[in-house]
């Protein structure tokens, strides 16, 4: 009965996925090695909203550099009015421009600040691109792990069917009692059960995988190994934890933040609009020139709000920039701690599930002969998948150690720059 319906549910599974992809599309693909894969990734959504920053840093950069546009004025006077006073012989027309001129270093100020900007936008966005390797990374790793995970299930759901064939044997030339026999066909439906669940999750795992690498097409399997890349210890040197992309984005914030300062002391100070103009007058043979200076004068607004905002913004850039520090130096420490334990943990894994292994395979001697019971058997052989479980946790545990210390070096968990 658990063997059909986990056939109906296959066959539901399989309704699903036609329903998903109609006839004509390709149903699914092999994910490519992880750096090519994540080469082939710079142009999904997720990395191209990071360069929309940078093109907008520089879209404002850009407009730093304009001056003030002129003004062109045309005045008219005494065109109407008493003509008994002579008023239409004394009309007058102007045509006048206005320039304002940007004094004490505004520009330079804008210009500097937009610069800035762009900096730490480019910061930002290797931020940004670092953080989708590691995400990616670990999404591949973990479609990998979830495979790893099927194959162990499978492999149990196995052991236990020839474990049910000979308790079914001694049952049957009556050196068990039945209630062994029941006992090993509840543990294999238990396994059957989880098999599914490892299976369901091999696919989600899969999933995310292929939304992450932004294929339309899901990936039904990997064509590399993370984790056994990670059986190599790798060379790297020493790692400078001030040059963390972490630490470099919070200090590219706090150079932009110190700009903004300056732009917006720079306002306060008062501009000037120079005035020159054309007077044509009716009486007269001759145009008239006429030149003005325009000064505001800074009585109720001297820009003290926005550079109290702008003081307060950069001192809370440089408490970032402070914590940034502190936590890669404290990142660097924990990423390299966590490497070497993760190490360990895997060797001491593998020594346990020899261990248990060698154990599974002397119980089911002595069971066969008749010299233990079942649950012995169930124990030894429950013990060794847990020891296989404990392996697949150790492996997950290294790869996250070492992606960690990988994105604070700047690289990919392959050892290749991020840029």
């Amino acid at each position: 009965m658990n063997g059909s319906f986990c056939r109906r549910r296959r066959l539901v599974l399989a309704g699903l996925l036609v329903a998903l992809y109609p006839a004509g599309t390709a149903w699914s693909q092999t994910a490519p090695p992880f750096a090519q894969l994540l080469r082939q990734a710079q142009t999904t959504p997720r990395v191209t909203m990071l360069d929309a920053d940078v093109a907008r840093a520089r879209g404002l950069a850009e407009q730093a550099r304009a001056r003030p546009n002129p003004t062109v004025n045309v005045y008219a006077e005494n065109f109407a009015g008493d003509l008994r006073t002579n008023a239409r012989d004394q009309q007058q027309t102007t045509f006048q421009i206005d320039q304002p001129i940007e004094l004490g270093g505004k520009r330079s100020s804008r210009i500097a600040a937009g610069e800035a900007g762009i900096a730490a936008a480019q910061a930002r966005t290797l931020e940004g691109r670092l953080l989708y390797a590691t995400e990616l990374a670990r999404a591949y790793a973990g479609a990998e792990i979830a495979d790893r995970r099927v194959r162990l299930a499978e492999d149990e759901v196995e052991k236990a069917t020839a474990d049910l064939k000979v308790a079914r044997a001694l049952v049957g030339a009556g050196k068990e009692a039945r209630l062994r026999q029941l006992q090993a066909e509840t543990e294999l439906n238990t396994l059957e059960s989880d098999l599914e669940t490892t299976r369901a999750q091999k696919l989600a795992a899969l999933a995310r995988l292929s939304a992450l690498a932004g294929s339309p097409i899901p990936f039904a399997g990997l064509s590399e190994s993370l984790l056994d890349r990670l059986n190599a210890k790798s060379a790297s040197g020493p790692i400078d934890p001030l040059q963390a992309t972490t630490v470099k984005v919070a200090e590219a914030e706090r150079e932009a933040a110190a700009r903004a300062v300056t732009v917006q002391q720079r306002l306060a100070i008062p501009n000037i609009t120079a005035q020159l103009g054309i007077r044509q007058l009716r009486v007269a043979n001759g145009p008239a020139i006429v030149a003005g200076v325009g000064i505001p004068l800074p009585f109720f607004d001297r820009n003290r709000g926005n550079i109290d905002a702008a003081r307060a913004e950069l001192q809370g850039a440089e408490a970032r920039a402070a914590v940034a520090r502190l936590d890669a130096q404290a990142g660097t420490r924990a990423a390299l701690a966590l490497i070497e334990a993760a190490d360990s943990r895997a060797a001491a894994a593998q020594r346990t599930m020899t261990t248990a292994g060698e154990a599974y395979r002397l119980a089911r001697i002595a069971y066969e002969a008749g010299k233990s019971p079942l649950i012995e058997l169930l124990a030894a052989r429950h013990n060794l998948g847990v020891a296989r479980g404990v392996i697949l946790d150790a492996a997950a545990a290294r790869l996250d150690a070492r992606t960690n210390l990988a994105r604070l070096s700047g690289l990919s968990i392959t050892g290749e720059p991020v840029q």
